[in-house]
């Protein structure tokens, strides 16, 4: 019996690059047969510090060593305590966040789940505004406010209590969404009910690399506010410093009611996420949303050894920023080459997409660069998306090797 009769059909990443690997560290993966693969997928955000970072693997093993707690559900440990209390220290207090922190369970969509249930009790209302583009999460109500058509189908059942609008360029920036949401909830003839909440995401990932600009993002902010609606920024893949700043809304200068995190949180790839949100919504009765795996003492410890490493200063994500115009120059110049395919570059920080305009080009890209020895995944709608995610801590050196096999990889797949 091999890996492949006994694995289910719905694998995916390990069809697309059919080696097993042994290794990691830093911005490097080695396969079974010795070969070293850059990586520029880094767990789909869930690593951005690297693989196998050494003052958070040394804080790990010190842990384990020493017999520290490893499940807790959400009893008070001395990891979770220290967690709690840089948390507040290096992320919320610098920036004026008077956030709580749920832990609902260790994945994103656990968080997305705790959200959108907790803005329908604090509002008693039931319709969720979500956007076309949008990726959420694979459980049903993540699904709900996920666009992709392909993925909601997996649900089986209908999945409603949603109400779609078009994401910030959407039609070729054609169609006012936030104009559109604006007119419907003013207008009692509408049909449409006052909505709990709006969920967005600052950067759509999995939607094919698409940015919302600032300034509708703090539209939104404040149409939510004037007509009562909770906010909630899905900051899961693009948050953890992804986009510079650790919270990808900083730079639009808004506040979100609730805020989803995870991938990255940990620093190491250990499962953990947050639902944070303002403490006035706080209406939750004792055990009300939980979740066995919420205690993940592990992940408490390599997250609290990784905002000590990344997040004492602005050093990070003043780097990402740089490093994000430096790779914008070079996909361009990528893109200016290859006019009858590329069709346009998108990103911010370090996410960065190469939109083809035919999805086989795409997919033929990420093939030819992992030939080469090139991570990338596709996304989009159609998957006609190449979607770089660098860990943060690549060395520029790195960032240069990664871009030139790109662009070998886009020239031999026309």
């Amino acid at each position: 019996m091999t890996v492949t009769t006994i694995e289910s059909e719905v694998r995916s990443y390990s069809r697309n690059w059919p080696v097993v690997f042994e290794q990691a560290r830093g911005s490097r993966m080695t396969s079974r047969d010795g070969r070293v693969y850059l990586d520029f997928f880094a767990g789909a955000s869930a690593l951005n510090y690297g693989h196998n970072p050494p003052v958070l693997k040394r804080a790990l093993i010190d842990y384990l060593e020493r017999d520290g707690v490893t499940h807790s559900l959400d009893m008070l440990t001395g990891a979770k305590e220290k967690f709690l209390a840089e948390f507040a220290a290096r992320l919320l207090v610098p920036r004026g966040l008077e956030y709580r922190v749920q832990f609902p369970g260790p994945t994103g969509t656990n968080s997305v789940e705790a959200a959108l249930k907790l803005a329908r009790k604090v509002t008693g209302r039931e319709t969720v505004v979500a956007f076309t583009g949008a990726f959420h999460g694979m459980s049903l109500g993540s699904l709900a406010v996920t666009g992709n058509a392909a993925k909601r189908a997996g649900a089986g059942l209908p999945l409603g209590h949603t109400w779609r609008l078009p994401y910030d360029g959407f039609g070729d920036g054609q169609v006012s969404g936030l104009k559109l949401l604006d007119s419907m909830v003013e207008d009692s003839s509408s049909g449409m009910d006052l909505p709990a909440a709006v969920i967005v995401e600052t950067v759509q990932g999995e939607g094919g690399v698409n940015p919302a600009g600032h300034t509708w993002l703090a539209d939104l902010a404040e149409l939510c506010r004037r007509r009562g609606i909770l906010l909630i920024v899905d900051d899961i893949q693009m948050g953890c410093g992804r986009t510079g700043p650790f919270f990808s809304f900083e730079a639009a200068g808004i506040t979100p009611d609730i805020v989803c995190l995870s991938k990255s949180l940990s620093g190491y790839g250990l499962p953990l996420a947050l639902t944070l949100f303002r403490p006035e919504l706080d209406v939750w009765e004792p055990g009300e949303h939980n979740g066995t795996f919420r205690g993940n003492n592990p992940a408490f410890v390599t997250a609290t050894a990784a905002l000590r490493e990344y997040w004492s200063d602005d050093l990070l994500a003043k780097q990402t920023e740089q490093r994000g115009l430096i790779v914008q120059e070079r996909l361009t110049a990528l893109a200016r080459r290859h006019p009858v395919r590329v069709a346009r570059v998108r990103g911010r920080g370090l996410v960065w997409g190469l939109a083809f305009r035919e999805p086989e080009a795409a997919r033929r890209t990420a093939d030819a660069a992992f030939a080469r020895g090139l991570l990338v995944e596709t996304s989009g709608s159609r998957d006609e998306v190449v979607k770089l995610l660098p860990p943060l801590t690549s060395t520029d050196d790195e960032l240069a090797e990664g871009l030139d096999l790109l662009d070998e990889a886009v020239a031999v797949s026309g």
